[in-house]
């Protein structure tokens, strides 16, 4: 693992000139994005697919470059496992990638629960102190609604008990009573910051925009009003610059932001792809979950900031999630796999490919060509791959049956072909929303044109909300960044395949004017994960012999 140290801002700045002079005139790589359909709880190998792709490029002799998203200790310690690919399509080393790594998600970590220190000392300070003593402390009174604190404290681990809690009891020297929780780290706004920017300057203005309350008042109290702003760039000064792993088969791969596309716009960096795409002749990135929210993200927040658009889009489907798409028994984690999982069934796997069919629309919107690929398990049969590839076809896709887990980069081949194809194939780019369209419009297009809702519906907090946002001028412009479940087109997890005939509900809002986002909360799904029965954190262990971690996966 490699990773730039500038000391400081000035020496940044020479070094980005330096290197954008030397690399701007060089070709932009052909830029690709891998995306998927809705998944099982136990995932279809979409990090697993973008190694593999990578490696399977590299084998064809083509110079390639891979950017994914660092693991979160959430889902390593829980229940999907470390997001390093598996089997002979993985990158390396796996115990550090997945454990700690380069310590960006801890800065992050830090930064944000710094904010949240200076917000309740000072709601403290001015509960305690009249205006004269608070002169005297150089604070001005910013008159914080506890009623209207809009971050609250992160950990990089699946803790539901820590969702909702009171803080600051006792005395009136512990703290200000009131009531918070904790988000899990890679839904932070510093998380989504760090994908956007573009270098350290502008990591810096972000975060000084970041509102972390509101007061009585009205007026937004951000990281600059409370003067932490600067201090917290501080502690994320080295997550800028992304770090540097490996393939097995030896292909550079950048790792840089977070997962969660569900909760957090779950991209890789832009910092990433623009220097990988002057390095290489592909560069294959990563967006999170099913084409509905991981791959509508990247179309239209990542990639409108970055200037940087997509030649082609994979599309992972396995036939295991097809068929639990087409009616299968639920799969649960940690549970085995029903026998309608194992042996042959066309049928179920044709009614699940109604969910293929809308992700594939999806990205043919986008005016790119999606390439569908059958992430291969030895209980898939000749019979149903072929199925999935005439349906893909027939629908305006291409389709690539691959076997990188198991033979590395020499099963990727035709999944590498077929995107090279793709790469080569007429393109017609297009955003679904104009950034001038009214907040109400964008939602509406995203909720009907890709999840296929009917409509949309507020409640009553998000009524009140959605008023006070369409005053704000500072947002007309801002992109939405939905909060969504992702094992299901709608906000229901339980809805498979393609539902129709349903109204996505909004229950509230949040806004990242950092980030340049607003992000409205759809159903029920929470910005803090549960830990399951049987995590996985119960089979890791180190040996003390060697010093290495065991039972990571």
């Amino acid at each position: 693992m490699a990773k730039l140290d500038p000391t400081t801002m000035q020496d940044w700045q020479v070094a980005e000139a330096a290197e954008e002079k030397r690399v701007g005139d060089r070709p932009t790589a052909n830029y690709i994005d891998v995306a998927a359909i809705t998944p099982t709880p136990l995932g279809e190998g979409k990090t697993t697919t973008s190694v593999g792709l990578i490696d399977g490029l590299g084998k064809l002799g083509k110079k390639v470059t891979g950017a994914l998203r660092q693991p979160s200790s959430g889902p390593t310690f829980n229940i999907k496992g470390s997001a390093a690919g598996g089997g002979l399509a993985q990158c390396i080393p796996l115990a550090p990638f997945s454990i700690r790594f380069t310590g960006d998600i801890d800065c992050i970590t830090n930064a944000h629960n710094l904010c949240m220190v200076a917000l309740t000392a000072r709601m403290q300070h001015e509960r305690n102190y009249d205006d004269e003593r608070l002169a005297k402390s150089k604070l001005t009174r910013l008159d914080i609604d506890p009623d209207k604190v809009h971050m609250k404290w992160v950990m990089d681990f699946c803790a539901q008990s820590l969702r909702n809690i009171t803080i600051g009891k006792g005395g009136k020297m512990d703290g200000y009573e009131t009531e918070s929780g904790f988000a899990i780290t890679v839904s932070s706004e510093l998380m989504a910051i760090l994908s956007v920017a573009r270098d350290l300057k502008d990591l810096r203005q972000r975060i000084s925009k970041i509102v972390v309350a509101q007061s009585r008042s009205g007026k937004d109290v951000t990281t600059a009003d409370l003067e932490v702003d600067g201090a917290m760039t501080a502690w994320m000064l080295d997550t800028i610059n992304p770090s540097l792993v490996q393939t097995i088969e030896g292909n550079p791969v950048f790792i840089h932001a977070g997962p969660f596309a569900n909760i957090a716009i779950g991209q890789s960096s832009i910092i990433a792809d623009r220097v990988a795409t002057k390095l290489s002749d592909y560069h294959v990135t990563e967006s999170g979950f099913g084409a509905d929210i991981g791959f509508e993200k990247f179309w239209n927040l990542k990639c409108r900031m970055s200037g940087i658009t997509p030649d082609a889009v994979v599309l992972v489907a396995t036939i295991r999630a097809l068929k639990m798409h087409g009616g299968g028994p639920t799969v649960k984690p940690g549970k085995p796999l029903d026998e309608a999982y194992i042996k042959e069934n066309v049928e179920l796997v044709e009614r699940g490919c109604g969910n293929l069919i809308a992700h594939i629309e999806t990205v043919k919107k986008a005016g790119v060509t999606p390439v569908v690929c059958i992430n291969g398990f030895h209980t898939d049969t000749q019979a149903e791959i072929d199925l999935v590839k005439k349906i893909a076809e027939e629908n305006g896709a291409l389709a690539a049956h691959s076997q990188h887990w198991l033979k590395g980069g020499d099963g990727a081949i035709e999944l590498a072909e077929a995107v090279i194809k793709a790469c080569e194939a007429p393109k017609d780019f297009k955003f679904l929303y104009d950034l001038e369209d009214p907040l109400t419009t964008k939602i509406e297009k995203i909720a009907t044109q890709i999840y296929g809702a009917s409509g949309v519906d507020y409640s009553t907090e998000a009524k009140v909300r959605l008023a006070e946002l369409e005053k704000d001028d500072d947002l007309k412009n801002f992109g939405v960044c939905m909060v969504k479940t992702h094992l299901s087109l709608s906000h229901d997890p339980d809805m498979k395949n393609r539902p129709t005939n349903f109204r996505l509900p909004i229950r509230d809002f949040l806004v990242y004017k950092g980030a340049g986002f607003i992000v409205p909360l759809a159903g029920a799904i929470k910005l803090m994960p549960g830990t399951a029965s049987n995590p996985a954190f119960r089979h890791i262990d180190v040996d003390v012999d060697s010093g290495k971690v065991t039972g990571l996966f």
